[in-house]
């Protein structure tokens, strides 16, 4: 009887995508209509241009101004906030000290705040006159309205998402692990390298394409905080609004295409990244 009711469990689990049910139809409905139509309906509309009137826009140099600010600013995002972000969630979540539940609560800071809140707040604090921003004036450094501006803001709203992602993996870390590598002789640094690493490292990837995915798409605080100038830290989606409201429809349709492209090419190279790094926890 336990054999015949295991059976009929593992079939209902395991069944066909083939057979029609309430839960499967509904999930690739919502999947159509949310992700794919919208999709294909861009790539089509710009196709119709044809190809080489496609290739103009696509490869204009205005435009492969903004790819390259866009995709290196937030690639660079997302590596510095692998880094500190880890760092943070380890604080977080291995030390005591005063006020540790506020700080963990201003982390989804950049969750909460609009965009444009959050790009306005930035401006203000790192222009020349600002709280931080004046410090490097008398070294020549201007942050906001520059490129080095739309870093910060890339790395303001790109954080959370690796703190978040790495901090339920250290919370069920075995302190135990460590101590029996201590026992078997092995210093801090081998400690860290061989058995605290490994596991964090999907994680870690897991945070980062979140975050550059997330730096990619931003809009709100970027145009508040940058200039906005070609050549200088105009990026890809401000420069689809930008063509948007010169009525040039054919070309905001081109670039957010090959910015669409590129960025589920470069999400699909994390993705690999994740999976080694997936097997090397195993090993």
């Amino acid at each position: 009887m336990n054999t015949h009711l295991e059976n009929i469990f593992l079939k209902s689990r395991f069944s066909s995508p083939s057979t029609v049910s309430i839960p499967w139809v509904i999930t690739l409905s919502y999947l159509l209509i949310l992700l794919l139509v919208p999709t294909l309906a861009l790539i089509s509309k710009s196709l119709t241009l044809g190809f080489s009137e496609f290739w103009r826009i696509a490869t204009s140099s205005v435009a492969l101004s903004a790819y390259n600010m866009t995709f290196v600013t937030s690639l660079l995002a997302g590596l510095i906030n692998g880094i500190m972000g880890s760092l943070v969630a380890w604080v977080l979540v291995r030390y005591q000290f005063p006020c540790k539940k506020l700080i963990d609560a201003c982390i989804d800071l950049p969750f909460a705040l609009p965009t444009s809140v959050a790009g306005l707040v930035l401006a203000t604090v790192y222009s020349q006159e600002g709280w931080i921003g004046q410090f490097f004036v008398p070294f020549g450094i201007k942050i906001a309205f520059t490129r080095l501006g739309v870093f910060v803001a890339m790395l303001f709203i790109s954080l959370p998402f690796v703190v978040r992602t790495l901090q339920p993996v250290l919370q069920e870390l075995e302190p135990e692990l460590e101590e029996a590598a201590w026992v078997l002789g092995a210093n801090q640094l081998q400690t860290f390298l061989r058995v605290i690493l490994p596991p964090l490292i999907p994680s870690i990837l897991t945070g980062v394409a979140l975050g550059f995915s997330r730096a990619i798409g931003e809009y709100g605080s970027v145009v508040i905080i940058a200039s906005n100038i070609p050549f200088n830290d105009l990026i890809a989606p401000v420069l689809v609004f930008q063509r948007l409201e010169q009525y040039d429809y054919a070309g905001a349709t081109v670039i957010g295409t090959v910015l669409m492209l590129v960025s589920l090419l470069m999400l699909l190279v994390i993705n690999r990244l994740q999976q080694w790094g997936q097997r090397y926890q195993v090993k």
